[in-house]
């Protein structure tokens, strides 16, 4: 099963490359979600996100990786720690995916940290943590979460409904999908039409096709 899978994944990069750049943004589909930490006074202290990548991309991340699944078609080990290790270093422009905001206001986050990986039914889940850099109080006022990467280079979606720990707090959350009607006209043909390499001319082009998580607290 390993050799299989390694084998089937190399096939699949190598046909990826061969094809060159079809649909250039996005290059990338990751479901997944955004759970929230409060701590004493019901504070907001951390976010809590899920990355699930697609089937693709996770057989070529093991393949770049050179590793492979194993008979019960997880990774053993010491793969696993190693492609924890890699995972770990986040670029230096990386945006989070989770973008907060509270009372329509913009609040920092700190690196992530805590990260952990492993697939699930042949799909690769990495969750990580983002601390609040000061924890912030909800009651009376709504946080939101924009799930997105400023550039659209990867497409993220919510498919978690939100966890509020812990539970019984007096907090509800929603999920506010995407509506593709929204969306400026034509500019997804641009953003298709872009090769591998190139970046949207449109700033923070990826908040335009986010979806959006809003907890409230009483």
């Amino acid at each position: 099963m390993r050799r299989r899978s390694r084998q089937l994944a190399t096939a699949l990069v190598a046909a990826h490359v061969a094809a060159g750049p079809v649909a250039a943004h996005p290059h990338v589909w990751i479901d997944g979600g955004v759970d929230f930490a409060l701590g004493p006074g019901g504070q907001l202290e951390a976010l809590h996100v899920t990355w699930l990548y697609d089937e693709f991309e996770t057989l070529y991340m093991l393949a770049e990786a050179g590793m492979g699944l194993n008979a019960e078609g997880v990774l053993d080990a010491p793969d696993r720690e190693a492609l924890v290790a890699q995972l770990s270093e986040f670029p230096a422009d990386f945006d989070g995916s989770a973008h907060l905001a509270i009372g329509g206001a913009a609040v920092p986050l700190d690196w992530p940290e805590n990260v952990d990986a492993r697939i699930i039914d042949g799909r690769l889940q990495m969750t990580f943590t983002r601390q609040l850099a000061t924890p912030a109080p909800l009651a009376g006022r709504a946080a939101e979460v924009a799930f997105y990467e400023s550039t659209y280079f990867f497409a993220f979606s919510i498919t978690q409904p939100p966890q509020i720990r812990p539970e019984g707090a007096d907090c509800t959350g929603e999920v506010i999908p995407f509506d593709p009607d929204s969306a400026p006209p034509g500019l997804l043909t641009k953003l298709a039409a872009l090769d591998r390499e190139e970046t949207p001319e449109t700033e923070n082009v990826g908040a335009l096709f986010a979806d959006r998580i809003v907890v409230t607290c009483d």
